[in-house]
């Protein structure tokens, strides 16, 4: 019997050394990308900033600030030849242990109207929309609306 590698998947705080990966994977997915400037400054301020590694190899981050009892998705990425797969639905799951742990019992993210396929993960996981920002988001004819989901932890 031949024996076959399972793919190894591990999250783990995001580094310095990680900004130039990270900053390749915001470029590939988004027409109006984040700064690797502005990732750095995240890591500065202490926001919670994680990677999503599969063997070895960056393919998705996740970035929460955290407060007061709540936390919010300040960025979530998959790298575009990844998704599909699970690992967005793997790195949120994290991102809400990592709220839990940080002692928020809510967590709030903006998700664009033209984005249902982030939409459906959100909902899936329990987010339900509570409004909407207008003009929140640049687009190539102006600005787009933001949706803003929550999630309620239930208190145990």
């Amino acid at each position: 019997m031949v024996a076959v590698a399972r793919p190894s998947l591990e999250m783990r705080a995001m580094r310095r050394e990680d900004l130039p990966r990270v900053s390749e994977l915001e470029h590939a997915s988004y027409d109006f990308p984040w700064s690797q400037g502005i990732f750095g400054d995240c890591l500065k301020a202490g926001h919670p900033s994680w990677v999503l590694c599969l063997d070895g190899d960056i393919i998705g981050y996740g970035i929460l600030s955290t407060g007061a009892g709540e936390a919010h998705v300040l960025n979530v990425c998959i790298a575009p030849n990844q998704r599909g797969q699970g690992f967005g639905r793997h790195l949120m799951k994290r991102l809400l242990d990592i709220a839990r742990w940080n002692g928020a019992e809510r967590v709030f993210l903006e998700v664009r109207p033209s984005n249902p396929n982030a939409q459906a993960l959100y909902a899936s996981l329990g987010f339900h929309q509570i409004g909407r920002r207008p003009r929140y988001y640049p687009a190539h004819e102006g600005r787009e609306d933001a949706i803003v989901m929550a999630l309620e932890f239930e208190l145990r």
